[in-house]
C-alpha cells in the first residue's frame, strides 16, 4: 500500500515509528507536510498540489497534525476525504477533539464523567464560574494547549483573576476547570487502535509540580485499567468518532474523569514505557481496514 503520514516534523519519534513500522510490513511510506499542501476544489476531481506536483492517490493516510496548524491540518484531511482516500482521523473528528472546550461537552452530554469545568469570557464575574467548578484551586488551559504549556493551577483569587485576564488580553480562548486533589499529580494514559485500549501508563509528575508531562520531568510506569475505566476511555474515543486516539484521564474518588482525548497522540513515551509496538498496531488496523474495503468492493461488482 502506499500510506502518507501527514506532518511537519519528518524527525520526530511518531512519524519515524509510524515509516519503521509500515516499511517493515512492505508499503511506501511517504512523510508529506501538510502546511505545504494546495487544494484545488470545484469542477472536476479534488487534488492535492504538494510542492506544485499534483499528489497521487494514496491507499491511507495517517494525520499527525499539531495544535497551531488545527484549522489547515483539518483542511487538507478533508480534501482526502473528498478523494474518497481512508484517513486514520476525520477531518471533523480532528477539530471536536482539538478543542478542550467543545471535546468535554460532547464527552459529559453522552454521559461521561469530566472534571468540573467553565468557560470565562472577558469581563465576567469570576467568582460565581469558581463556585460552579467547585472553588479555589483551580486549573486554568488555553482551549489548545499541549503538552502542559498554558495550564497553570491558580491557587488564590488574585492569581486565578490575573493569570485570566493576562490570557485574555492575548486574545485566547480559556476554561477553568476543578482541581482533582486525590489525584496527586498523576493521571492516566491510554492509546485506543481500532476500538481497544493497546497500552496505558501512569504519568507522575514531578515534586512542586501537577502538569504530569513527561518532558516535564514526570515518570511514568505500566499500569492497568479497572472494567470502569476502560470503558471510560472506550466510549470517549467511540464518541468522538476516532479510529486512533490516546485518553487522558483522572482517578478521582467519584471515578475515572476524562480530561483530553488527543487525535494525534505521541508515541515516544507510551511506547518506550510499556514496549507496545502501536505504531504496528496503526498500520495493521489500516491494512484490515484496505482489505474490508477491497473485499466490499469486489462483493459489489
Amino acid at each position: 500500500m502506499k500510506i502518507a503520514i501527514l506532518s511537519r516534523g519528518p524527525q520526530l519519534y511518531s512519524t519515524q515509528s509510524l515509516v519503521r513500522a509500515g516499511i517493515k510490513r512492505g508499503h511506501f511510506m511517504h512523510i508529506v507536510d501538510h502546511t505545504r499542501c494546495t487544494l484545488a476544489v470545484g469542477r472536476g476531481r479534488p487534488k492535492i498540489y504538494y510542492n506544485d506536483y499534483p499528489l497521487e492517490r494514496f491507499d491511507a493516510v495517517i494525520p499527525r497534525i499539531g495544535a497551531s496548524v488545527t484549522s489547515q491540518g483539518a483542511s487538507v484531511i478533508s480534501q482526502f476525504e473528498m478523494m474518497q482516500c481512508f484517513t486514520v482521523a476525520r477531518s471533523e473528528a480532528l477539530l471536536q477533539a482539538r478543542d478542550k472546550l467543545r471535546c468535554l461537552q460532547k464527552l459529559a452530554r453522552c454521559g461521561i464523567e469530566v472534571p468540573r469545568t467553565a468557560s470565562v469570557v472577558a469581563g465576567q464575574d469570576l467568582m460565581p464560574m469558581l463556585h460552579e467548578v467547585g472553588g479555589l484551586p483551580v486549573v486554568v488551559k488555553l482551549l489548545e494547549s499541549t503538552h502542559g504549556n498554558g495550564v497553570i493551577l491558580a491557587e488564590t483569587y488574585r492569581t486565578a483573576e490575573s493569570v485570566i485576564e493576562a490570557f485574555q488580553r492575548l486574545g485566547e480562548r480559556i476554561i477553568i476547570q476543578e482541581f482533582i486533589q486525590e489525584a496527586k499529580g498523576a493521571d492516566i494514559r491510554a492509546l485506543v487502535v481500532a476500538g481497544e485500549v493497546v497500552a496505558t501508563m501512569k504519568r507522575q509528575a514531578r515534586g512542586g509540580e501537577f502538569r504530569s508531562n513527561l518532558h516535564r520531568g514526570a515518570t511514568a510506569e505500566v499500569v492497568s485499567l479497572g472494567e470502569q475505566e476502560e470503558e471510560a476511555v472506550l466510549r470517549s474515543v467511540k464518541m468522538l468518532g476516532l479510529d486512533v486516539a490516546g485518553v487522558d484521564f483522572l482517578r478521582s474518588r467519584r471515578g475515572p474523569l476524562v480530561m483530553e482525548v488527543n487525535a494525534s497522540p505521541g508515541l515516544e513515551g507510551i511506547e518506550g514505557v510499556t514496549g507496545v509496538d502501536v505504531a504496528g498496531r496503526i498500520i495493521e488496523f489500516i491494512e484490515r481496514r484496505h482489505e474490508e474495503l477491497r473485499n466490499f468492493q469486489a462483493n459489489k461488482g
